[in-house]
């Protein structure tokens, strides 16, 4: 989805590429020219807990805490912070949480399918971080951040969408998501936004920061922004029941009316709204305000 219920985007001041402010940051370019490599043998934290402006690291872009947040684990233990993942996708929840377990975060990690779950694995042991899917489920994403900060401790959250919903990613950066990233990230980059977040940062994958730029600039072409008004009242009820997961037969018994012509409405619909899935059909309906 390109174009729904966006909200406004907030500028982020980035350093420029290849800027060197003191000794430290030209010890942290010259070691950060080869990956894989220790950022700084004496500070392997370093330059996380770097204060000051945003700074550039290989695909992140580092937002320090105003406050200069030191432990690079957040409230956790260093050596094992706990990171929760959400998402429904089976394969890359347990691709994600093999990655964390693994050094040099080596975190005890939970996995939920859905947004219920994982708020009953955070109210049950808080957590130091949390990894959650833009298409989280059954709620839209903001709800559930909702639900996070009425718990103690308010856990960070990362949040995470296709390669293609840079878009969507882009329209929730006016929230207090602590990072956003594209799952196309590579491994190594995602983890120091990660170990960033645990700081206490904000880390924004180089992706997303730059649609972010590219809307800033104007340079994105400007799109009509199809809503709520573009559809007639029955198309408006038919949309409502789509973002409370009904299925085509029972909007049809709730409706009285045949499969079919309900599959023309949902046609309809997605033209007008530019949807390409039920599932963009589900998320549009909870921005539109549609679903509970």
């Amino acid at each position: 989805m390109r174009h729904q219920c966006r909200g406004p985007a907030s500028a982020v001041r980035v350093q420029p590429a290849g800027a060197i402010d003191d000794p430290l940051d030209r010890r942290a370019a010259g070691a950060g020219a080869e990956r894989g490599a220790p950022v700084l043998p004496d500070r392997d934290d370093y330059p996380i807990t770097v204060r000051g402006r945003a700074f550039y690291i290989p695909g992140v872009v580092i937002v320090p805490h105003p406050n200069g947040v030191d432990s690079p684990a957040g409230r956790g233990s260093a050596n094992a912070p706990r990171v929760i993942v959400v998402d429904s996708q089976p394969l890359f929840v347990e691709a994600l949480a093999g990655l964390l377990a693994r050094p040099p975060l080596s975190a005890v990690t939970g996995t939920a399918s859905s947004s219920d779950a994982a708020l009953a694995l955070v109210a049950g042991t808080p957590a130091d971080l949390v990894l959650c899917d833009l298409r989280v489920q059954p709620g839209p994403f903001r709800s559930f951040l909702a639900a996070l900060r009425d718990l103690a401790p308010t856990p960070p959250v990362i949040l995470l969408a296709d390669g293609d919903d840079e878009d969507a990613l882009v329209d929730e950066i006016d929230t207090d998501v602590a990072g956003l990233f594209t799952k196309d990230t590579e491994p190594a980059q995602f983890l120091d936004g990660v170990r960033a977040v645990l700081a206490g940062h904000r880390a924004i994958g180089s992706n997303v920061l730059r649609r972010l730029i590219t809307r800033l600039n104007g340079s994105e072409a400007a799109a009509p922004r199809p809503g709520i008004a573009q559809l007639s009242p029955t198309e408006i009820d038919i949309l409502a029941m789509v973002g409370a997961a009904s299925s085509v037969e029972q909007i049809a018994q709730a409706r009285g009316i045949s499969q079919k012509t309900v599959r023309n409405h949902l046609a309809n619909i997605y033209r007008k709204l530019e949807l390409r899935s039920r599932t963009e059909a589900m998320l549009c309906a909870a921005r539109m305000g549609l679903t509970s």
